[in-house]
């Protein structure tokens, strides 16, 4: 196999996700022969090397590998010192995210299967590119060491089970230079009951809601301990993904004018009221200033602000090629006091993502000038490669591909568009346990009420 030199830690990850010997035989490069316009006279001079990888290689390995490995004892003089051991023993393996974690005891882990009524051994998938198993035991290890609750457990697996769907190519995410991240959006009464922001800072630090910090940490634990993607190995990813917890939230239900639906309604027709997970993939968010200054009119100031939201949209990225079929451009995250000034003006969900579809349409002369057309040209799916000669070029095929989610703080000034590169958007309904009142009673008990005013 041909690869380059930073590449061999892929590679191998990508060999055993397969079920391939990791220690496949491979001819190594720098990445000289790689750019464009390189000499690639090395690659023929090193024709032996390949000869002898297909004729003489043989596998190293003589076993088959462990589905769950055994426990790891932690000795110490006292807990502070064996959790302090633990983090160390961690960090030196690569089983921790750079910031220190709760010890996933065999106590802490039974109490969060309390979260599912599923058997701690079923199978929710393979993480790729290495190829892990996915349990649900192992599932709430990773929560137990993000410091997770039982109650966050339901959301999690629907979101394992969402960021692994085919269609998502996490395969492909996970190992790929560009800093992509799950998204998370959360549907249904069960985002207020575990404390998941939809308002004030809710892609940020909140003591208040701390859920989605710790159900996105977990799920980028498994990311990395099952999935292989650990920085500069499995992950090529230049600059990283910008979040140890990826990005989960909840949309603001109590704050969508008029007749709007949900998120999960729109996008995959779940009754109003259902607990639901919508999960795709970012590469990256700004933060728009979409308000006026108090000299134009209130009809003036809604279109010049989504005017400005479109501009962002209209980015040559060849990240759109991902979703321009059948996934998504990205999320636009927009509070509630803006949606329901834009919808007494008139401006329902449908004519705001119409309206942004056709203002982010890209000139064929850019699409040329930019470098564009020859990702378009060169996607995985036949209909986008087939738009590459539209002039102008949309970003999605229609604009129901765009995902409006109502959420954010209480203040008119901001929208805030989270960049995609998303094949496919995945839906999963969220499973409670039989006894998730009593989980939720308890954690009233444990962490005081819940609402806007609460304090942990």
């Amino acid at each position: 196999m041909l690869t380059r030199e930073d590449f061999v830690g892929v590679t191998r990850n990508a060999m055993a996700g397969l079920g391939f010997d990791q220690d496949v035989s491979m001819v190594v490069f720098p990445i000289d022969p790689f750019l464009v316009d390189s000499d690639i006279s090395p690659i023929g001079e090193a024709l032996q090397d390949f000869v002898d990888g297909l004729t003489s290689w043989r596998p190293a390995a003589n076993e088959i590998g462990v589905k769950a490995p055994p426990r790891v004892p932690i000795e110490a003089n006292g807990y502070e010192a064996a959790v302090d051991k633990m983090n160390r023993l961690f960090l030196t393996n690569t089983w921790g995210d750079g910031l220190p974690l709760n010890p996933p005891s065999m106590e802490r882990v039974d109490w969060i299967l309390t979260g599912t009524d599923m058997d701690r051994d079923d199978i929710i998938g393979k993480f790729m590119p290495r190829g892990g198993v996915a349990t649900v035991e192992t599932i709430a290890v990773s929560l137990a060491m993000a410091g997770g609750r039982p109650e966050y457990l339901p959301v999690l697996i629907a979101a394992v089970d969402g960021f692994l769907d085919p269609g998502l190519e996490h395969d492909k995410v996970q190992a790929t230079s560009g800093s992509t991240f799950p998204v998370i959006i959360v549907n249904g009464p069960i985002a207020e009951e575990i404390r998941l922001n939809s308002g004030f800072g809710l892609l940020g630090p909140d003591p208040q809601h701390p859920a989605g910090a710790s159900i996105g940490r977990a799920l980028r634990l498994l990311q990395q301990n099952v999935g292989g993607a650990l920085p500069g190995v499995g992950t090529m990813a230049i600059f990283g993904a910008m979040r140890y917890t990826n990005a989960v939230f909840a949309e603001d239900e109590a704050g969508l004018p008029g007749d709007w639906k949900s998120v999960a309604q729109t996008q995959f027709g779940f009754d109003a009221g259902e607990n639901a997970v919508t999960v795709l993939v970012g590469t990256g968010a700004s933060n728009i200033v979409r308000r006026g200054v108090g000299k134009e009119t209130a009809e003036d100031e809604a279109e010049q602000g989504l005017r400005r939201v479109a501009s962002y949209l209209a980015s040559a990225n060849p990240h759109y090629t991902w979703g321009h079929a059948e996934g998504s451009p990205g999320v636009l995250l927009m509070p509630r006091v803006v949606a329901r000034q834009l919808n007494a003006l008139g401006w329902d969900k449908a004519r705001i993502k119409k309206f942004l579809w056709e203002h982010s349409k890209i000139s064929g002369k850019d699409v040329v000038e930019y470098g564009l057309k020859q990702w378009i040209e060169a996607a995985a799916h036949p209909d986008t490669v087939a738009s590459s000669g539209e002039d102008p070029w949309a970003i999605c095929r229609n604009p129901d591909q765009i995902i409006l989610a109502v959420a954010g703080g209480e203040h008119p000034t901001h929208n805030f568009w989270m960049q995609a590169a998303a094949a496919k958007v995945a839906g999963r309904k969220i499973g409670t346990p039989a006894k998730w009142d009593t989980l939720i009673a308890t954690a009233d008990d444990e962490l005081g009420p819940r609402g806007e005013m609460c304090v942990i």
